[in-house]
């Protein structure tokens, strides 16, 4: 059959789910906006991603409705874009529809102009009239009106709204201002207790998190209680949350760190059975889950509760953490050695169909064995299967808040049987493109973990990883690329956000593995990002490169929120890869990524907690530490524990001043390249390090 639209050459999955909509879709691209022009049409834009359930909502609603896919054809020039494949895009349209909504989401419904200025959006529209909520039909013959007979007020609304974006896309720096960073009086500056009381104020109690309903993981707030925790409690931050202190000056940032980890680990969101998170809860409970599964949060929740585990010894955390690896493994990785994106909210049709159970459906997955009875259950109590169900008349497996991980012999002995029967069952969709963000995102969280911990099946896979994005995301040029796909190979210059994740990945695996080359790597991608993307004069970095393609504002993306911003990120590797190379560029940029922001770090923390987390890095120092010769038991010492202020050099020597005169076979502990008395004992090392933040 041939393609009513240009969509199958796309190597894009959530681009080919649309290739045989009636619709007459474009990729985003100038063939679509010459045709525009041309005929003095406007442009439908839409916007999302594969996984995206509302996505699919109104894509059956109504992109598949000859209806509705005849009047945007005869009325505008339809494009489709893929959020992940094309963020600078996403962004930009984003805050058009924030400004006229107060509000975003996905599906993201935008109308532009021919030479791409926005002038009405939305996001999902209905396919029929509700009370102040039109139809898209509603919606597609009243601008249609306005476009033909009313163009004065589109070119005024269209102006208005690229002024609006241009506004809200920059952060003015303020050349001369104080530095945050330099603290009054010359005293280091205190950033993360006026940031860990914001997040009190907003902590739930009772279930955990940091605000309402929908509730999302936000792994980064997580690490700033944390991180004050250790700052405040010092080694005895674990013993206390063990014990369960309720006294003590980090006990509270403790307690509001576990009670979400264990909230998220037990609700809904947190897959029981094959590991993994979801997106997020629609609920204060984290029970009900939009479905979809993203790399990104197995990466930042992978963290945090590795960051959780090593300041608590809570073996829970361990056993999640165990999970998300052994989910992304089994189900997300290519044979390639590359990660998928995502998995979809809905199988066959309906979201949450692969995750939902009813007793029924327990009792034939568990069996007709001589131990079935009392298997089927323990599993129905432990997860609390019943007749009447928590969603849509089934069951989303969930355990009380606090209980054990594993549950008794019976509960895991139903765990595993319920996984084989799911296993059977049709799976969501598979989002299987490569992104360089997400994959060194993971990448890095794992590298840390295998360094915690020892397992070398994680060292194997981070490397791996690091392999496949060095092999196949750089194009003949050397520019790091954005996207790959089995189909279609690689795509799309990569943005900032690439490059920063791609620093931190690097110098992870050099930690990881005392392999020079991963650091050569990493001061290759520095170099890059600084060339490509750095504002010489405002400071930071935008989104896309210098030689991108120039959208109506080059954006800089500088708050967090499902992820951390590219420019946290950036300040971040850039610091940490500064303290490793001794190179003050890196750290200077860093800086001005913080300068930039400025007081706003103190106003709002928590929408730029990975920058707050910089800052105070960056006020401080590193810690660095260098272990010469071979020393596996001093490399040990030095993992023991979570040392978030230290870097650590290793195995191959490289160029840094921080190899200058080493002797072999002893430990440096050093700040500021001025090191204490060579280390030669663990005891001697531990000392040293108990004394260097």
């Amino acid at each position: 059959m041939a393609s009513p639209n240009r969509l199958h050459a796309e190597t894009s999955p959530y681009l080919r789910q649309h290739a045989d909509n009636p619709v007459d879709w474009y990729p985003w691209g100038e063939e679509a906006f010459a045709k525009a022009a041309a005929e003095d049409k406007p442009i439908f834009l839409s916007i999302g991603y594969s996984a995206c359930h509302w996505c699919h909502v109104m894509a059956h609603e109504s992109f598949e409705d000859p209806a509705i896919a005849a009047l945007l054809t005869a009325s505008f020039v339809c494009i489709k874009v893929d959020r992940e494949e094309r963020p600078d895009v996403d962004a930009v349209y984003m805050e058009a529809v924030q400004a006229i909504t107060g509000s975003g989401g996905w599906p993201m419904s935008v109308f532009l102009t021919p030479d791409r200025r926005p002038f009405y959006g939305g996001t999902y529209f209905p396919p029929n009239d509700h009370p102040g909520r039109p139809s898209f039909t509603t919606v597609l013959n009243a601008l249609t009106d306005i476009w033909v007979n009313r163009r004065a007020e589109v070119e005024e609304q269209a102006d208005e709204l690229a002024e609006s974006i241009a506004a809200r896309s920059v952060i003015e720096s303020h050349p001369g201002a104080p530095s945050l960073l330099d603290g009054v009086g010359g005293a280091v500056p205190d950033l993360l207790t006026p940031a860990v009381a914001e997040l009190a104020r907003r902590f739930d109690p009772e279930w955990g998190g940091f605000g309402g309903a929908p509730k999302f993981p936000q792994p980064t707030l997580v690490d700033l209680a944390l991180r004050q925790a250790l700052r405040l409690q010092g080694a005895d931050a674990g013993a206390d949350a063990a014990a369960g202190a309720g006294a003590g000056a980090g006990a509270g940032a403790v307690h509001m760190s576990t009670r979400t980890l264990d909230a998220m680990a037990a609700g809904g969101i947190h897959d029981h059975l094959g590991g993994g998170f979801a997106r997020y809860a629609t609920d204060t409970e984290w029970l009900v889950p939009h479905f979809e599964k993203m790399l990104y949060d197995q990466a930042g929740l992978l963290r945090a509760y590795l960051h959780g585990w090593q300041v608590t010894g809570d073996p829970a955390y361990r056993a999640v953490i165990d999970g998300i690896t052994g989910y992304v493994a089994r189900d997300l990785t290519a044979p390639e050695g590359g990660v998928f994106s995502a998995e979809d909210a809905d199988s066959e049709g309906v979201e949450g169909k692969f995750y939902v159970w009813t007793p029924e459906g327990v009792v034939a997955a568990i069996g007709d064995g001589a131990d079935s009875q009392a298997v089927t259950e323990a599993v129905a109590e432990w997860f609390a299967v019943t007749a009447g169900g928590n969603f849509e008349g089934s069951t989303i497996l969930r355990r009380p808040v606090g209980a054990p991980l594993g549950g008794p012999a019976p509960v895991e002995e139903g765990r595993a049987r319920l996984l084989a029967a799911r296993a059977r069952r049709v799976r969501p969709g598979l989002d299987d493109k490569v992104l360089t963000e997400w994959n060194a995102m993971y990448a890095s969280a794992l590298a840390e973990a295998a360094s915690a911990t020892g397992t070398t099946a994680w060292a194997t896979a981070a490397v791996g990883i690091g392999e496949f994005l060095c092999s196949h995301l750089v194009d003949a040029d050397g520019r790091w690329l954005r996207s790959w796909q089995r189909q279609g190979g690689a795509r799309h210059l990569a943005y900032a956000a690439d490059h920063a994740w791609l620093i931190d990945c690097f110098t992870r695996l050099s930690e990881l593995t005392g392999e020079a080359r991963w650091l050569d790597r990493a001061t290759a991608t520095a170099d890059a990002l600084i060339d490509r993307f750095a504002d010489v004069d405002g400071g930071g970095f935008f989104t896309t490169a210098a030689d991108a393609e120039q959208l109506i504002v080059r954006t800089k993306d500088v708050f967090d929120g499902a992820t951390p911003s590219a420019n946290a990120v950036a300040a971040l590797a850039l610091t940490r890869l500064g303290a490793l190379t001794g190179n003050a560029t890196y750290t200077e940029h860093a800086r001005r990524v913080v300068d930039l922001l400025g007081a706003l770090l103190t106003r709002h923390p928590t929408a730029f907690a990975h920058t707050v987390l910089t800052a105070d890095l960056l006020a401080r120092g590193c810690t660095e530490i260098v272990v010469t010769g071979d020393r596996p038991d001093l490399l040990a010492e030095v993992r023991s524990q979570w040392r978030p202020d230290a870097v650590v050099a290793w195995g191959e020597p490289t160029g840094s001043p921080l190899w200058a005169g080493r002797a072999p076979d002893r430990a440096y502990v050093c700040r500021g390249y001025a090191c204490r008395v060579p280390a030669t004992d663990v005891a001697t090392l531990a000392n040293q390090l108990a004394g260097s933040t």
